[in-house]
């Protein structure tokens, strides 16, 4: 593929061809595979005006109406599936096969939400006197702001673009610097499938200079964030100013219960799709492996078995499961926590090791099984973002439990059971927004993505998902 040079898009214009560029490398090569805009505040301004301006044509649309063109936007995000995920290759790493698979997800949010929208539903509601009426009703919360994360480039911005234009929103989104390539492109399509010049607008470049500039300025009604807990805090408190509406999507640190009656090659196989897709750079992906000691010997030979099965490098090699972690910063975190493990007496049963090249910039790390994990060990209290899978033995449920909810964060949790009251039990005592019950991969459009405790606050997808961007009126009338 050719070198991708592409501009901002803001009011239906691509712009920016005047300003410095930031450069976008391959994790895989360290290769420059393109550029894009490196946009401040005056981007910012009038990407918020252009927003702005279109919201009173997009809010008075009919929800059939935007339907509709969401639906276009839906089909042509699929026409265009590998285009868009060999993008995402290129500027991601994570292998083909999961780009491809990413395409498919995040159009799933348009289709979804454009039906979604025609259920925003208000009430009617008993009046206090014979001559009073009290209506409620719904409607769009304004110009949205979202900042998204580079670990799913596609995914995170859908789930967050379609609740707001199918509830008639307009929308601003600043993409990562890792990975703004595959934002501008879903940009293209969406300005194929006709959807109003202003609606929809990508502001690429310094994210200090985006966000002061959105939580300045009252017009911009909503913030939604996916990333880490840190820039939420901040964000959080930033919003309080202007009494913005936020939504935040934050760290997790999530836990794998594996009791004694799972069925342990079904475990063992979503465990594996859980822990090790776009190299465990996921905030829902298993980080914390507790398994009951009467199987613990059993399930370490078959995970063992099937991590040595994994074989890492460029993402577009057919053969390969796990790509290249996104950066430096990434590659030392991990190497610091494997190695905080085996000093501390864990054992190493497969991996361990790296391939780093700062001249390169390319940055791959071993799929890694760790077993005698204890509570000690940093990996097991602090989240890793990569392809480490530490196991930690325990006796009793309710101290499975315990270990599960010792973090302060509550995105995902998971276990293993087939015993339906033990799960029930487990399942209610997990403190988790999402908890996978012998499901390993729980995302999904229809249903409300979010956490607990310091993982955030709002949902993603489902009914859920829709209201984040609505404003609840109350209309009192008196005959």
């Amino acid at each position: 593929m050719e070198k991708l040079n592409l501009l901002n898009y803001i009011d239906g214009e691509w712009v920016g061809d005047a300003l410095e560029k930031i450069e976008v490398t391959d994790p895989a090569t360290g290769n420059v595979i393109g550029s894009v805009p490196n946009g401040g505040e005056d981007e910012t301004k009038q990407a918020i005006e252009a927003a702005h301006r279109a919201l009173p044509m997009w809010s008075k649309m009919t929800a059939s109406d935007r339907a509709d063109i969401l639906r276009q936007y839906f089909n042509i995000i699929l026409k265009h599936k590998d285009e868009l995920a060999e993008i995402m290759t290129l500027e991601n790493g994570k292998p083909l096969k999961e780009s491809l698979g990413e395409v498919a997800y995040a159009a799933s949010f348009i289709e979804w939400f454009a039906e979604e929208g025609k259920r925003v539903y208000g009430r009617i509601v008993p009046g206090k006197r014979e001559d009073h009426r009290i209506q409620v009703i719904k409607q769009p919360v304004g110009v949205v702001a979202a900042i998204t994360p580079w670990n799913f480039p596609a995914a995170m911005i859908t789930r967050k673009l379609a609740p707001a234009l199918a509830s008639g929103c307009t929308f601003i989104v600043k993409p990562p610097e890792q990975t703004p390539l595959t934002a501008l492109k879903l940009m293209e399509y969406a300005e194929q499938a006709g959807i109003p010049k202003g609606v929809v607008n990508v502001v690429c470049g310094n994210p200090e200079s985006f966000t002061n500039v959105i939580m300045a300025d009252m017009r911009v009604r909503k913030i939604t964030f996916t990333g880490s807990t840190e820039v939420g805090r901040l964000l959080m408190k930033k919003s309080a100013e202007h009494i913005k509406k936020i939504s935040l999507e934050l760290g997790g640190h999530a836990p794998v219960i594996v009791c004694d009656d799972a069925d342990l090659d079904k475990a063992v196989e979503m465990i594996m799709a859980s822990k090790f897709r776009n190299s465990g750079q996921t905030c829902v992906c298993a980080n914390r492996l507790y398994v009951q000691a009467g199987i613990y010997d059993t399930f370490v030979e078959k995970m063992t078995a099937e991590v040595k099965k994994l074989k890492y490098g460029n993402g577009f090699d057919s053969d390969v499961e796990v790509g290249p972690l996104i950066d430096k910063d990434g590659y030392e975190k991990v190497e610091r926590q494997v190695k905080d493990a085996i000093e501390k007496g864990a054992k190493c049963l497969v991996g361990g090791e790296g391939q780093a090249d700062d001249q390169k910039g390319t940055y791959f790390f071993a799929p890694t099984l760790l077993a005698n994990m204890n509570e000690d060990m940093e990996m097991m209290h602090i989240e890793t973002f990569g392809p480490i899978a530490p196991i930690q033995k325990y006796e009793t449920d309710e101290e499975a439990i315990r270990l599960a909810n010792d973090t302060p964060y509550g995105l995902a949790a998971y276990f293993y059971t087939q015993d339906v009251s033990r799960g029930t039990k487990i399942a209610e005592g997990l403190d988790y927004g999402i908890v996978g019950w012998n499901d390993g991969i729980p995302s999904t459009a229809q249903a409300p993505f979010g956490g607990t405790k310091q993982s955030g606050l709002g949902r993603e997808g489902g009914k859920e998902g829709i209201e984040e961007y609505l404003e609840t009126k109350y209309i009192s009338l008196s005959l």
